[in-house]
C-alpha cells in the first residue's frame, strides 16, 4: 500500500515551487507533486515521436471545446471528446436483434442447423418436413436471446444508475445539480465529501490548506490508504469565488487519454503563462473524496474521468473543493481504459463440440457419398435387369444419385441432435439455480447468496487450473487491529476475555478513548497507569509522536472529545489510535510542534526534523525537543533496518527477536521502535549539516539520506509492535484445499511486497520450505531457458522443489511484450533514490550474490558472464514471456505486487495465451473488472469496494472461502454432469440412427426412412429425453461432503478426462455396435420367416428395431447412473410411458382414417407386442448390447487397480534412488523474509507537515464558495451510496 502500483522505488524530491510559471516543460517534482523524473523524461520522448500533446480543453466554454473532431472513417467525423455517459452494455434496441443472430451463428452447430434446414425446404431432395428442425432451431436460438437479453438487461440498469448519479456543475454563476451523463468537458464540478469523482479532473483549489484533497482509491488500486492531491498555487490563490471560476479561461494540454493509471504529463496555460502539470494535480474518476466535512469542485474530462487538463477540478475540505473537467471522460478515463472490454465467454466443451460438430458432418458426408455412389451403380445394375421399368426414371444416374446424396444428409442430419443443445441450455439454467439455491454458500452478514449470473460456464468451474486473486478485501478483510506488542523484551497480548469484546470498557478512565480498540492487557494497562516504567512510557510516546497523522475535532463524526484521526494509512492510524486509548494522545500539530497528552498531562514538544519513510529506508523517524528541553529522536521501522543500528545488543534485544519470530509465525505486521537521546552539541553538528544538504541543487536525496542515516545509529530498543491484516474467515483452508485439487493461485494485488508475502505466509499460499525466487533470481534463469534448449524448467530437479515468484509491476513492464504496445511512460528509469545504498547493503548483496550461485550450481545454470549479459537481454521479447509462463507455471505460488488494473488483466491472458488452461479470477474492486472480464471464469465478492466487481462478474459469492464449494462441488457436478449428458446423447443417437445406413444397404440405397416418422420426431422428444435430462441435472457420483474432503477428484476435469476426442470416439462405436445388433439380430432372424408370427415386412422390422434400441438405450442410462432416487426412477417410467401412450394414440384406426399417409402404421406396435416369439427377439438384442458393456465396466477398472498399485511398488525404489537432496541453504532466514512492517503510505507526508503546506489554509476561500453551494439532501447522499455499493 506504500507507493503506488507500478512505481516501486521513491521518487525523486526537490524543493521547488509547485505550479511555477515559465517554459512548458513539468516541473520539478515537490513534497506536493506525485509526477516522477520519467514522466519528463517521458514528456521529452513523447514530444519528439509528434504523439504527446494532442488533447486541448479550455474552461467553461462547450462551444470551444466541441469544435473539435476526430477522423473515424473516409469523410465520417465525430466530436473528439467523449461524453461522460457509460455503456457497458453489449446490445441496444436496434443492435441486440442482429448482433445476437451474428453472435450464435459463431457456433458451427447452428451454421449446420440453419444448412439443413435451408437443404429441407428444397422439395426433390427433402426426405423430412423443414418445420422438424425448423421449429426446434427457433426455439434453440430464442433461449439463447432470452439469455443473453436477461444478462445485458443487468448491464443496462447498472449503466443507469451510474449514469444517473448526481453532480453539482458551474451553469453560468451558481452551481446546479445535473447528473453524471450531463457533464462536459471544460466543466466545473462541486463534489461533496465521500463523493465519487465523475470523471479524471484538474483540481483547482480547495478549502484544505494549500488546496490539499484527501482522496482514496481503493476501487481503482484496491489500497485504502489515503493519498493527497494538490492544487497549482495559482488557482488555489487566485480562484476563490464562484464568480472567479466562472471567468476561469485556463487551457490544458496534455496527452491522449490512456491507460496508465499514475502517470500523466501536460500544461494549463492561463493569463500568458503556462503552469506544468502531473499526476498529483489530477483526480481520477472512481476515486472518492474524503477528509472534507461539507463538498468538493472537481473537474472531468472525456476520458471517462475527472479533468485531467482540460477543465478545473476542485475539492474543498471545510466547505469546498473545486475541479475541472478537463478532457477525459466516459470511455477516456483511465479507470475505464483499465476495464477492458466485455468478451464472449465460451468453455472448452462448448469449443470442443463445435470441432465435433465439423468432425460428425465431414463424416456424414462422407457416408452420404458412399451411398449415393452405391445408389448409381445398383440403378444401373437395376436398369440393365429390369429394361421395361425404363420409364420410370427419367432422369440420368447422375442427376438422380445427385439427389439422393441430399437425400441422405437430410435423413443423417439427426446424428448432430438439435435437442442436445436445446436440453443443455435447460441444463446449464438448472445448475446455475442450485448455485443460487446453495444456503452454504449464503454469507448471513451481509444478507449476500452466491448467485450464477451467467448460465454457461457450469462445467467451467469443474475444469479450472489457476485462480487468480486479489488481495485487499478478498484474501483479507481489510481491516487492521492492533494485536500484540513486546516492550522491553516482554511479550503483552490480548487477555483471554478480551479477545472477544470485554463486559466492560477497561478505558473509561481515559476520557480521549474512542471505545473501538478491541485490545486490552492488565498487567500493560496497570504499567501504563502507574508511569514508572521508562520504556513503557517512551514506547507509548513515541507511537503518539513518531508519525504523520493529522488531527482535527468534528463534532459530528466523533461525539464527546471529537478528535477525528487522519491518518495517510491504516497501520498509521491502528498504532495512534491504540496511543490514544492507552493514555498517551495526540492532540494536535503545527509546523514544527506537536502536542499530546500523557495520562491527562498536556505536553508540547518541539519538532526539529521528520525523516520520512520510503520503501528504501523502511523506516521514519522524528528528531523533538522536550519540555524539559533535553533532544530525543524516535525511530521505528522494519525489524532488519533497526536491529543493525541499535547501540548494543543484550537480553532485551534477543527476547525482541523471539518475539518478532513469534509474530512472524503469526503472519502480524510488525514494526519495531527506538530512541536516542541527543546531545546539543551533536545536534548543532547535524543539524548543520543537515541545512546543506537541504539546499543542494544535484543529489539532494542522496545527500538527506546519508545525513539521515548518520543521527539514526546508537539507538536503544524499545519494543515492537503487531498488527493483524485479518483475513477472511476459512481463507487459510480453502486455499490449502484448492492446492490438494492441483489448482494454482496466484495473487495479484497493488500492494507493496512485504505485505502481499506476509499474507501470502498467513492464508498458507506460502510456506516455510518454499524457495522463493525474486527479480534477479527470475531474470537470470530466463536468460538460461533458451541456453538449455527450452528444457531447464522440466529438470526433475527443478520439479520436486517447491518454487513461489514474487515480482512487482515494474519487472512486469520489462518482461512482457504485451505491455509494451502502446506508449509508456519511462517507469524502469532510476531514480536518485535508489542510487542511495544503506550501510550493511553491501553485505546483504553478498549474501544474496553467494545464494544466486549456490541457486546456479543447484541447478545446472551457468553462472551469469558480464560480456554475454548485454547479449542475453536482446534475445527474442516472445521467447522471454513464454519462458516466463513456463517458470510461473511450475512454481507452487506466484505473487504480482504493484501491478496495474491492466496489468492484472495482462497476466491472466498470458497465461491463457501460452498453457490452455481455464483460468479463474477473483476480486471485490473496480480495480479486479479488467481481470475478471479477461478471465475465463469471473467472481465477483460482494464486499467493501462497492459492486464494480460484481457488475462484470459471473459468479457472485460472500466470501473468498466460498469458492472452494463453488468449484468442488458445483463446479465438479456440472462438468461431470454435462460429460455424461453428451456422451450419453451421443450414444444413444448413434445407436438409433445409423440403422438408416444399414437399412440402406437392403432397399437400394434410396434413402428411404426406416423408423415411422413419428417415431423419429418424438424420440428425442419424449421417447429418451427425461433420463439424460435427469443426468444433466441431479446426477452425483459422490456426495458435496465427499468432494470436499477428497479433492484430487477435480483433477478429472483439469485433464478433460470425461469428455474428450476418445470418449466421444468410443461413443459413437458403443452407439454404432448397438445399432448393429439391433438391426442384424432382428434382420438374421426374421429372415425366410412366415406366417403371423413374422416379423419380416417393413412396419413390423421397424417396431422390432426401435424396440430394440429403446429398450438398450434405456439400459445404459440405468447403468450409468450413480445417484438413483425416486425421481430417476419416474423419468425411467415416464420415458417408456410416453412411447407406449403416442405409440397406441399415432397407430389408432382413427388417425389413419384421417391421414393414412401421415400415420400409416396401423397397429404396428401392437400386432408386434402381441407375439411371444417377437418380444423374445427384442430382449435378446437388448441383452447382447447390455451384458458384455457391464462385465468390462467391472472387470476394466479392476484390472487397472492392480496395475497401478504393482507400477507404485515397481517405482517406490527408483524414486528414492533419484530423490533430491534438500538445499536448506537455498532458503532465507524465515523472519528476514517474512518480515512484512506496518508501513503503507507513500512517502510525502512529512514534507507537507515540515513546510506548512498541509496546515496552512488559504485566505478568504471557504466562505465564498461554501456559501454558494448547494448541499445535497440526505435522500440523494444515501441513493448515491447505495448506487455507488
Amino acid at each position: 500500500m506504500g507507493d503506488s502500483p507500478g512505481r516501486g522505488a521513491p521518487q525523486r524530491r526537490h524543493r521547488a515551487q509547485p505550479g511555477r510559471a515559465g517554459k512548458y516543460e513539468p516541473r520539478p517534482e515537490g513534497p506536493t507533486s506525485m509526477g516522477s523524473l520519467a514522466q519528463r523524461e517521458d514528456l521529452q520522448d513523447d514530444e519528439d515521436k509528434n504523439s504527446a500533446f494532442t488533447w486541448e480543453v479550455q474552461a467553461n466554454n462547450r462551444a470551444y471545446n466541441a469544435q473539435f473532431k476526430e477522423k473515424v472513417f473516409l469523410c465520417w467525423r465525430r466530436k473528439k471528446y467523449k461524453t461522460n455517459v457509460i455503456r457497458t452494455a453489449k446490445y441496444n434496441f436496434f443492435s441486440f436483434l442482429p448482433l445476437n443472430l451474428y453472435e450464435q451463428l459463431h457456433r458451427v452447430s447452428n451454421l449446420y442447423f440453419l444448412l439443413i434446414i435451408i437443404l429441407q425446404s428444397i422439395p426433390d431432395i427433402s426426405t423430412l418436413p423443414w418445420f422438424s428442425l425448423g421449429a426446434p432451431m427457433v426455439c434453440l436460438l430464442f433461449i439463447r436471446a432470452t439469455r443473453d437479453l436477461v444478462d445485458d438487461i443487468g448491464r443496462h440498469k447498472s449503466d443507469r444508475a451510474i449514469n444517473n448519479r448526481p453532480c453539482q456543475i458551474l451553469m453560468g454563476k451558481s452551481f446546479k445539480r445535473k447528473k453524471w451523463q450531463n457533464l462536459c468537458v471544460g466543466d466545473v464540478v462541486c463534489l461533496h465529501k465521500d463523493n465519487i469523482v465523475p470523471a479524471d479532473m484538474l483540481l483547482l483549489a480547495s478549502t484544505e490548506p494549500s488546496s490539499l484533497c484527501y482522496v482514496e482509491t481503493v476501487d481503482i488500486d484496491g489500497e485504502t490508504n489515503l493519498k493527497f492531491r494538490q492544487a497549482l498555487m495559482v488557482t488555489h490563490k487566485e480562484l476563490t469565488s464562484v464568480k472567479k471560476m466562472a471567468s476561469f479561461q485556463g487551457t490544458v494540454t496534455c496527452e491522449a487519454p490512456n491507460s496508465r493509471m499514475h502517470h500523466f504529463v501536460g500544461c494549463l496555460e492561463w493569463n500568458d503563462k503556462k503552469y506544468s502539470l502531473d499526476i498529483g494535480n489530477l483526480l481520477l474518476r472512481g476515486c472518492r473524496i474524503r477528509n472534507t466535512d461539507t463538498w468538493s469542485w472537481s473537474g472531468s474530462c472525456p476520458d471517462g474521468g475527472v479533468v485531467d487538463g482540460c477543465g478545473d477540478g476542485w475539492v474543498d475540505g471545510y466547505g469546498w473543493v473545486g475541479g475541472w473537467m478537463w478532457g477525459w471522460e466516459g470511455f477516456d478515463t483511465k479507470i475505464m481504459k483499465n476495464c477492458g472490454k466485455i468478451h464472449l465467454k465460451r468453455t472448452k466443451l462448448d469449443l470442443l463440440m463445435n470441432k465435433l460438430v465439423v468432425v460428425v458432418f465431414i463424416s456424414v458426408v462422407l457416408i452420404c457419398l458412399v451411398l449415393a455412389f452405391s445408389f448409381g451403380f445398383s440403378v444401373r445394375e437395376f436398369k440393365d435387369q429390369h429394361y421395361y421399368l425404363s420409364g420410370l426414371h427419367g432422369s440420368s444416374v447422375a442427376a438422380e444419385s445427385f439427389f439422393i446424396f441430399w437425400g441422405f444428409l437430410i435423413l443423417l442430419s439427426v446424428t448432430i441432435p438439435m435437442s442436445m443443445f436445446i436440453l443443455s441450455e435447460f441444463i446449464y439454467l438448472g445448475n446455475s439455480v442450485f448455485i443460487n439455491w446453495d444456503v452454504q454458500m449464503y454469507y448471513q452478514p451481509q444478507d449476500v447468496p452466491a448467485k450464477a449470473r451467467s448460465t454457461s460456464l457450469n462445467d467451467h468451474l469443474g475444469q479450472v487450473e489457476y485462480i487468480f486473486s486479489d488481495k485487499t478485501g478478498t484474501l483479507t478483510q481489510n481491516i487492521l487491529t492492533f494485536n500484540k506488542c513486546c516492550i522491553n523484551g516482554r511479550v503483552y497480548g490480548p487477555d483471554s476475555e478480551a479477545r472477544t469484546r470485554p463486559k466492560e470498557n477497561p478505558y473509561l478512565w481515559n476520557k480521549f478513548a474512542d471505545g473501538k480498540l478491541l485490545f486490552c492487557n492488565a498487567a500493560l494497562l496497570h504499567l501504563v497507569r502507574s508511569n514508572r516504567d521508562t520504556a513503557v512510557r517512551e514506547f507509548w510516546r513515541l507511537l503518539a509522536i513518531c508519525h504523520t497523522v493529522m488531527v482535527r475535532e468534528s463534532r459530528r463524526e466523533c461525539p464527546g472529545h471529537q478528535l477525528l484521526y487522519q491518518a495517510a494509512s491504516p497501520d498509521e492510524g491502528a498504532l495512534v489510535t491504540a496511543a490514544r486509548n492507552f493514555g498517551y494522545v495526540f492532540l494536535s500539530r503545527t509546523q514544527d510542534t506537536i502536542t499530546i497528552v500523557e495520562l491527562g498531562e498536556e505536553r508540547v514538544y518541539q519538532v526539529l526534523a521528520i525523516m520520512d519513510f520510503n520503501s528504501m529506508r523502511k523506516r521514519m523517524s522524528v528528531l523533538v525537543r522536550k519540555p524539559e528541553g533535553t533532544i530525543c529522536l524516535y525511530t521505528k521501522g522494519a525489524d532488519t533496518v533497526i536491529f543493525e543500528r541499535l547501540h548494543s545488543r543484550g537480553a532485551t534485544e534477543f527476547a525482541t527477536e523471539a518475539a518478532l519470530a513469534a509474530f512472524a509465525q503469526e503472519t502480524l505486521r510488525t514494526l519495531c521502535l527506538a530512541y536516542r537521546e541527543v546531545a546539543e552539541d551533536i545536534y548543532d553538528d547535524w543539524q548543520q549539516r543537515h541545512q546543506e544538504a537541504s539546499l543542494l541543487l544535484q543529489n539532494r536525496a542522496q545527500a538527506l539520506q546519508q545525513v539521515y542515516n548518520e543521527l539514526e545509529q546508537n539507538l536503544k530498543l524499545l519494543g515492537a509492535t503487531a498488527i493483524e491484516d485479518r483475513l477472511q474467515d476459512g481463507v487459510p483452508e480453502t486455499i490449502k484445499c484448492l492446492k490438494k485439487s492441483n489448482i494454482k493461485i496466484w495473487v495479484l494485488t497493488g500492494d507493496k511486497q512485504e505485505t502481499a508475502v506476509n499474507v501470502g505466509f498467513a492464508c498458507e499460499l506460502l510456506s516455510e520450505n518454499m524457495l522463493i525466487l525474486e527479480e534477479k533470481e527470475i531474470s537470470r534463469i530466463l536468460e538460461t531457458y533458451w541456453e538449455s534448449n527450452n528444457n531447464f524448467l522440466t529438470k526433475k530437479s527443478l520439479s520436486q522443489v517447491k518454487l513461489a515468484l514474487v515480482i512487482n509491476g515494474d519487472f512486469l513492464d520489462k518482461l512482457l511484450v504485451s505491455l509494451r504496445k502502446e506508449p509508456r511512460a519511462l517507469v524502469q528509469n532510476v531514480n536518485v533514490d535508489e542510487a542511495w545504498q544503506e550501510p550493511g547493503q553491501s553485505r546483504r548483496d553478498f549474501l544474496y550474490a553467494r545464494r544466486l550461485s549456490l541457486l546456479c550450481r543447484r541447478f545446472g545454470l551457468p553462472l551469469a558472464d558480464p560480456a554475454e549479459d548485454s547479449g542475453a537481454r536482446r534475445r527474442s521479447e516472445v521467447l522471454q514471456e513464454r519462458a516466463f509462463v513456463d517458470l510461473a507455471s511450475n512454481c507452487q505460488a506466484v505473487i504480482c505486487c504493484r501491478v496495474t488494473p491492466k496489468q492484472k488483466a495482462l497476466i491472466v491472458a498470458l497465461v491463457k495465451k501460452y498453457h490452455q488452461v481455464v483460468t479463474l479470477a477473483i476480486g471485490d474492486g473496480a480495480n479486479d473488472v479488467n481481470m475478471i472480464k479477461t478471465a475465463d471464469v469471473g467472481v465477483g465478492l460482494a464486499g467493501q469496494e462497492g459492486m464494480q466487481a460484481v457488475q462484470n462478474s459471473d459468479f457472485v459469492l460472500g466470501q473468498f472461502c466460498f469458492l472452494q464449494r463453488l468449484l468442488l462441488v458445483h463446479g465438479r457436478w456440472s462438468y461431470v454432469r454435462i460429460c455424461k449428458f453428451l456422451r450419453y446423447f451421443f450414444y444413444k443417437t448413434m445407436a438409433s440412427m445409423m440403422v438408416q445406413v444399414w437399412f440402406a444397404c437392403y432397399n437400394g440405397f434410396t434413402a428411404q426412412p426406416l423408423y415411422e416418422g413419428w417415431f423419429l420426431a418424438l424420440f428425442n422428444l419424449l421417447y429418451s429425453t427425461l433420463p439424460v435430462l435427469y443426468i444433466g441435472l441431479f446426477e452425483q457420483d459422490i456426495s458435496a461432503e465427499q468432494s470436499l474432503e477428497q479433492p484430487e477428484l477435480y483433477l478429472a476435469g483439469q485433464k478433460d478426462e470425461l469428455f474428450n476426442y476418445w470418449v466421444f470416439v468410443q461413443a459413437v462405436a458403443h452407439g454404432m455396435a448397438t445399432s448393429l445388433v439391433n438391426f442384424f439380430m432382428t434382420l438374421w432372424i426374421s429372415h425366410d420367416t412366415a406366417g403371423p408370427a413374422s416379423f419380416s415386412d417393413h412396419q413390423s422390422f421397424a417396431v422390432v428395431v426401435a424396440l430394440s434400441g429403446l429398450l438398450s438405450i434405456t439400459m445404459e442410462v440405468i447403468l450409468i447412473i450413480k445417484y438413483w432416487t425416486v425421481l430417476c426412477v419416474v423419468t425411467i417410467l415416464l420415458s417408456l410411458g410416453f412411447y407406449a401412450i403416442m405409440t397406441t394414440i399415432t397407430q389408432s384406426f382413427w388417425l389413419f382414417r384421417v391421414s393414412p399417409k401421415t400415420f400409416p402404421f396401423l397397429y404396428a406396435d401392437l400386432s408386434v407386442l402381441s407375439s411371444p416369439s417377437i418380444l423374445l427377439v427384442v430382449l435378446l438384442s437388448a441383452s447382447i448390447n447390455t451384458f458384455p458393456v457391464l462385465a468390462l465396466r467391472v472387470i476394466f477398472p479392476a484390472l487397472k487397480k492392480l496395475l497401478t498399485k504393482e507400477e507404485k511398488v515397481e517405482e517406490g525404489p527408483s524414486e528414492d534412488i533419484f530423490a533430491v537432496e534438500p538445499l536448506p541453504h537455498l532458503y532465507r532466514e524465515s523472519r528476514a523474509r517474512r518480515s512484512s512492517y506496518a508501513f503503507s503510505h507513500r512517502e510525502g507526508y512529512a514534507d507537507l507537515i515540515t513546510q506548512g503546506t498541509i496546515l496552512r489554509r488559504g485566505p478568504g476561500v471557504s466562505s465564498d464558495i461554501a456559501s454558494e453551494s448547494i448541499e445535497p439532501s440526505d435522500e440523494v447522499a444515501s441513493s448515491s451510496s447505495k448506487e455507488s455499493h
